[in-house]
């Protein structure tokens, strides 16, 4: 996507806006993440405005982050607790907090943030530098196919439509590079407002090689947080990668 920076595309008014959008599966995400964790400490890659790293923290494990884009903490900092996450401003395939934790994690498609596939194995990388011998590596993920069907290169979809107001999701896919060129389009009385986003998507046997290239291998894989069985039906999957 011509002119697209991702280390802008989470400025102030994406991150002011992020948590009006909450998945619904946030405490099964803190739950099961929780029980790797040890009562130890974790490492969130991407950690945004704290929506999982905050709730993880009252269970007592001391979370800490590393975020690209600084608006994004600065809501984290603005709630309850994020006072208390230490998060390194910098890119999750190389920024360093010189500690090793008992998990690091990376949620919600962030691995496909990611632009490359040399990127993409610098993260597993950057991940097992962080992780202590008995460490873990948590990944989650929608399949390629749950965002673009196999058969098509593009789409539009009405994400909503109102009175006044219309939002179309505008995307292409290149095979070659793996790249997703997505633009969430809002029409309203006021004018049009823009989002776009490009994600590289990869499958999980995919992650899988760049687990190995990083030292580690698939420990466990299920479909979601609740541990339902991965499977030809699953949309998404969450990975549990050790040494």
């Amino acid at each position: 996507m011509k002119d697209f920076d991702p280390a802008t595309s989470f400025g102030p008014d994406v991150a002011a806006h992020y948590d009006d959008y909450r998945r619904g599966d946030e405490e099964d995400a803190v739950a099961f993440l929780a029980e790797f964790a040890k009562e130890g400490s974790a490492l969130e890659f991407a950690i945004g405005t704290g929506r999982i790293a905050l709730p993880l923290a009252t269970k007592g494990i001391q979370v800490d982050g590393i975020e690209l884009s600084p608006h994004m903490v600065e809501q984290l900092r603005a709630k309850p607790g994020g006072q208390n996450i230490n998060v390194i401003i910098g890119d999750m395939s190389s920024a360093t907090t010189n500690r090793r934790y008992s998990l690091v994690y990376l949620v919600f498609n962030t691995i496909f943030n990611l632009l490359t596939a040399d990127d993409q194995i610098r993260c597993f990388e950057n991940a097992a530098r962080h992780l202590t011998p008995n460490g873990y590596f948590i990944v989650e993920t929608a399949l390629p196919h749950a965002w673009i069907s196999p058969d098509k290169s593009d789409y539009v979809h009405a994400e909503y439509v109102g009175k006044e107001t219309v939002v179309l999701d505008v995307a292409r896919y290149d095979p070659v590079t793996q790249l997703l060129e997505e633009n969430h389009v809002q029409f309203t009385a006021r004018g049009i407002t823009m989002l776009p986003i490009v994600c590289r998507l990869i499958t999980p046997g995919e992650m899988d090689l760049m687990a190995r290239i990083a030292g580690m291998r698939l420990v466990q894989r299920f479909s979601n947080w609740r541990r339902t069985a991965f499977d030809i039906n699953s949309k998404a999957h969450v990975s549990v990668y050790g040494f």
